[in-house]
C-alpha cells in the first residue's frame, strides 16, 4: 500500500459505528486499566523510567509485530505517519500523560486517580467544541458545570487526594483528554496501529530520558519483567483498538465510558494493594460521572431524534485539517 492508494473517508456520527466503537472503547479501558495495576507495581519497584522504558519496547514491539503480520491489510506500511508532526505530538504529550500518572502513584491510590480522571470526558466535551467542531447545548454544559463542581467535593481542604502529586496529575489530566481529541482528528488520515506504535516508541523515549532523572535501583525479578511484558504488550494493543474507536465515533459519545476505568482500576487496586478510596472520592466521583452518564443520556435522545428523520451526520470540512478532503488509509 502507498501513499497514493488512499481511500476517501470522513469523521462519521451514526448509530452503527458509535455502538461499535463502545464496545471496542470499553474493551480497551478495561485492559488500560488492568495494565495499570501492573505499571504501578513497577513504578513502586524499580522506578517510573524503567516502567516507562519497557512498556514503550513491548508495547511498540507487539504493535509492529500483529501489523506486520497483516500483509493484505498493508502491513507494516500501516504505521507510517502521513501527517507525522501531529502523530509525533499526540505521542509526545501521551507520554508526559503516562510520567504524570506514574508520578501521582507514588503518592496516591488507584482510585483516586481515577476519580480525578472522571473529568478527562467533560473537558474532552468542552475541548471538542473548538477542535472538532461538535455542539454543545445548554443542558450539557449545565451537567458539565455540575460534574466540576463534583472535582471539589473529591479535593476538600485536608483531603486525601491534597498531595504534592495532585498539580502533576491535573496537568496530565487536561492533556490526556487534548490526545483523546487528537485521536480522533488523526483517524481521518493515520491508522490506528500508526498512532499507537509511535506512542509506545515515545514511551520508550521517554523512559531512556527519565533514567537521568531517576536513577535505575534495580532492573527487578521475574516478577517485574512479566508485569512490564504485560503492561507494554496490552497497552499496545489495547491503544490500536482505542484509537480505532475513536474514529468511529464522536468523542462525546465515547468519553463517559472512560468511567468504566474506576470499575476496573479500584478493583485492581483494592486486590494488589489493598487500597480502599475515601468516602469524599466516592462522592466526589458519582457526581462527576452522574453528570458525564446525563451528557451521554442527552446524545442518545439526539440520536434517537435524527433517527426518527433518517439523519446521519458526517463530519464537514471543520473536521478536516485545511478544511479540505480528508483521506485515510484503509
Amino acid at each position: 500500500m502507498t501513499r497514493s492508494s488512499v481511500i476517501p473517508r470522513v469523521l462519521t456520527d451514526n448509530a452503527a459505528d458509535t455502538v461499535r466503537a463502545i464496545g471496542l472503547v470499553a474493551l480497551a479501558y478495561m485492559v488500560l486499566s488492568i495494565g495499570d495495576a501492573a505499571a504501578k507495581s513497577v513504578v513502586l519497584g524499580a522506578g517510573v523510567a524503567w516502567a516507562m522504558l519497557w512498556r514503550g519496547v513491548f508495547g511498540s514491539a507487539a504493535v509492529f509485530a500483529v501489523t506486520a503480520s497483516r500483509s493484505s491489510a498493508g502491513g507494516w506500511r500501516r504505521v507510517v505517519p502521513v501527517r507525522w508532526q501531529m502523530v509525533f505530538l499526540r505521542a509526545g504529550l501521551s507520554s508526559f500523560t503516562s510520567i504524570s500518572w506514574y508520578l501521582s502513584w507514588r503518592h496516591m491510590k488507584l482510585a483516586d486517580t481515577y476519580a480525578l480522571g472522571f473529568t478527562a470526558p467533560l473537558i474532552m466535551t468542552l475541548l471538542a467544541i473548538p477542535m472538532l467542531g461538535e455542539r454543545i447545548r445548554w443542558r450539557r454544559l449545565l451537567s458539565t458545570l455540575l460534574g466540576f463542581s463534583g472535582v471539589l467535593v473529591m479535593l476538600r481542604p485536608g483531603g486525601d487526594l491534597w498531595t504534592p502529586a495532585l498539580p502533576l496529575l491535573m496537568t496530565g489530566i487536561v492533556t490526556m483528554a487534548l490526545t483523546r481529541i487528537m485521536a480522533r482528528r488523526l483517524s481521518l488520515t493515520e491508522t490506528p496501529e500508526c498512532q499507537a506504535f509511535w506512542l509506545m516508541v515515545s514511551h520508550a523515549m521517554a523512559g531512556v530520558l527519565l533514567l537521568f532523572v531517576f536513577p535505575l535501583g534495580s532492573i527487578g525479578g521475574w516478577e517485574v519483567w512479566a508485569a512490564l511484558a504485560f503492561l507494554g504488550i496490552s497497552s499496545g494493543l489495547a491503544h490500536c483498538v482505542f484509537t480505532h474507536a475513536y474514529g468511529l465515533a464522536p468523542v462525546s459519545a465515547l468519553a463517559p465510558y472512560e468511567y468504566t476505568m474506576m470499575i476496573w482500576g479500584g478493583a485492581a487496586g483494592f486486590v494488589v494493594f489493598g487500597e480502599v478510596p475515601s468516602w469524599s472520592t466516592l462522592a466526589g466521583a458519582a457526581i462527576v460521572a452522574a453528570a458525564g452518564l446525563y451528557n451521554l443520556h442527552r446524545e442518545r435522545v439526539r440520536r434517537a431524534e435524527e433517527s426518527r428523520h433518517g439523519y446521519d451526520r458526517i463530519s464537514t470540512a471543520s473536521d478536516s485539517p485545511g478544511g479540505s478532503k480528508p483521506n485515510n488509509r484503509p
